[in-house]
């Protein structure tokens, strides 16, 4: 520990190297949290639906998705999709599109407890004035489920930050990546390594205690 030598850290090192990876990593987990949360929900009504050929193709796609690593998802469609459509999407497009299709499967699971959490009698009621199925969802069951499972998505969403560091494996420039550069043009590795632990820790530790306290205040509410 005493070779260390945090030196080379400094403003320029975080605005040359460290900035773009930051600001893709951020871009990835937003884009894969919305279109997760949307189809995640797709999936989740399609489960409660009660046809079975809609339930059994959205526990087909959720159960599979869930059974395989993240990074053999991300390296599958990264090799596989350019021989099937004969050009190369890119990895941060690559990463973006595995993320979102990947993470919908946790959300789904998530949204489908959030779902069933709202009260029956609530739906019933909603029928009995009149209301179509679709009209419940959306103005009865959907905004108290989302509520309800707020701190969880984002509790997922935390995870799914974590995560985008398995963009490494493909050559997208994510965090990781960044501190990766600049510890092999500074010759530092290790110490670049320490740091970006550091830096992982500190967002996703002070994300954690913001959903903390958002579930007191939903807890309070309720």
């Amino acid at each position: 520990m005493t070779a260390l030598d945090f030196g080379f850290l400094n403003w320029n090192l975080i605005t040359n190297f460290i900035l773009k990876g930051l600001i893709f990593s951020v871009q990835l987990t937003l884009i894969a949290m919305v279109g997760g949360i949307i189809i995640g929900t797709i999936l989740a009504l399609m489960r409660l639906s009660g046809k079975k050929w809609l339930v059994m193709a959205a526990a087909f796609y959720v159960n599979t998705l869930r059974s395989i690593p993240l990074v053999m998802v991300i390296l599958w469609f990264f090799l596989l999709i350019p021989l099937l459509i004969g050009k190369s999407l890119g990895a941060e497009l690559s990463a973006i599109i595995t993320f979102t299709v990947f993470e919908a499967a946790y959300y789904s699971e998530i949204m489908r407890a959030g779902i069933q959490s709202v009260s029956k009698g609530q739906v019933n009621a909603g029928y009995a004035v009149g209301m179509t199925y679709k009209q419940c969802m959306q103005l009865i069951v959907l905004p108290q489920a989302f509520r309800n499972m707020l701190p969880v998505l984002l509790t997922q969403t935390i995870i799914l930050f974590q995560d985008t560091s398995l963009v490494y494996a493909i050559g997208a420039y994510d965090l990781l990546k960044g501190f990766e550069v600049a510890g092999k043009n500074f010759n530092r590795p290790v110490e670049a390594y320490l740091f970006a632990a550091v830096v992982y820790f500190v967002i996703c530790f002070s994300l954690s205690m913001l959903v903390r306290r958002l579930q007191k205040k939903i807890a309070i509410i309720r």
